[in-house]
Order: structure tokens, then C-alpha cells, then sequence
């Protein structure tokens, strides 16, 4: 049976997309990932009976991202220690500012709890609207990592849904949570 985890172009076609695909996938796993950060911060610090606090909630939300991002900069700067290629120091600081997309990812939650500072909408309003925004952020990603991939419209809604499906199974957990 093949494996359909892998599709492969046929020699000679060039990937949908304006980004070489390389590019785009960083790009689009680190935005994945800093919209499923993003979702499980905000619905971890809003706590039910607790007063709300959207300040050092959105600052927590950031500086997780920010502490992630290197994290996982500083990661693949290790293993490729470990595995002997290069040492130079710019490719190190290189390796951890690639990570950008996953603090930018998660800068529309910390903005909708900025507002809940500023008395705009209340937190449990910025919440919502953040699961909200950022499970309809995963769909968009994930049908924008398919169609660089060259897949067709409908197997990139359908890798989309699949990719936005993690977002529903936050807003789920927080639900039940609560």
C-alpha cells in the first residue's frame, strides 16, 4: 500500500505557492505551531472564579512564544553540532531567528488581550475570539502547506480541516475544562 503521509511532484513541476517550498514549510510549521501555543496559553490562563488579569496574561502568552521560538532555534543549532555540521556562530544566530513565525503567530491573541486591557471587549470575550481566530488560522495554514505542496483545492481543504481539527480539540478541552 503507499504511504500518503509523502506526495511527490513529477519531475520537472514546480510546487503551488510563491515561496520556494523549503521556505514555505519552515514557515508554515512554525505558524502552525505558534497558533496551537497560542490557543493553549490563552485557554490555560483563563481561569474560571479567577479575576481576570489580560496584562500579564497577553506578556505570558508572548514571552512563552519567544521562549519556544529560541528553544527550538537552539535545538537544531545542538543536532547539528551533534552530527558535525559546521560550528560557525552567524548559522547559530541564524538558526534561532528563523523561529520568527512562531512569536508572529501568536501576536493576534496577544493584541485581542491588549484590548481586553484597554476595556475594548472583556477577557473571556479576547479568548474566544482567539480559539476562534486561531483554529480558523490553522485551516488557512494548513490548506496553504498542501497547495505549496501542489496539492489540489480539495485535498488542501481536507489537510486544512485536518490541521484545524487541533484547534477544536482546544477549544473542546477548554470547554470541559471550565
Amino acid at each position: 500500500m503507499p504511504d500518503h503521509a509523502q506526495h511527490f511532484q513529477p519531475e520537472g513541476t514546480v510546487p503551488t505557492g510563491g515561496l520556494a517550498p523549503r521556505l514555505a514549510e519552515r514557515l508554515l510549521f512554525r505558524g502552525i505551531y505558534g497558533l496551537v501555543l497560542a490557543s493553549t496559553m490563552v485557554a490555560a490562563l483563563d481561569v474560571p472564579g479567577e479575576e481576570a488579569d489580560p496584562g500579564p496574561d497577553a506578556l505570558w502568552v508572548l514571552l512563552t512564544a519567544l521562549a519556544s521560538g529560541a528553544a527550538h532555534g537552539y535545538a537544531h543549532v545542538i543536532a547539528r553540532r551533534a552530527s558535525g555540521e559546521g560550528t560557525a556562530t552567524p548559522s547559530r544566530l541564524r538558526a534561532v531567528l528563523a523561529e520568527w513565525p512562531l512569536p508572529a503567530a501568536v501576536l493576534p491573541t496577544v493584541l485581542l488581550l491588549l484590548g481586553a486591557v484597554a476595556e475594548w471587549w472583556t477577557e473571556d470575550t479576547a479568548v474566544e475570539v482567539a480559539l476562534l481566530f486561531n483554529t480558523v488560522g490553522l485551516f488557512g495554514l494548513g490548506v496553504s502547506a498542501a497547495r505549496t505542496a501542489g496539492l489540489g483545492w480539495l485535498s488542501s481543504c481536507r489537510a486544512g480541516a485536518v490541521d484545524m481539527l487541533i484547534g477544536l480539540v482546544v477549544i473542546a478541552a477548554d470547554a470541559l475544562i471550565e
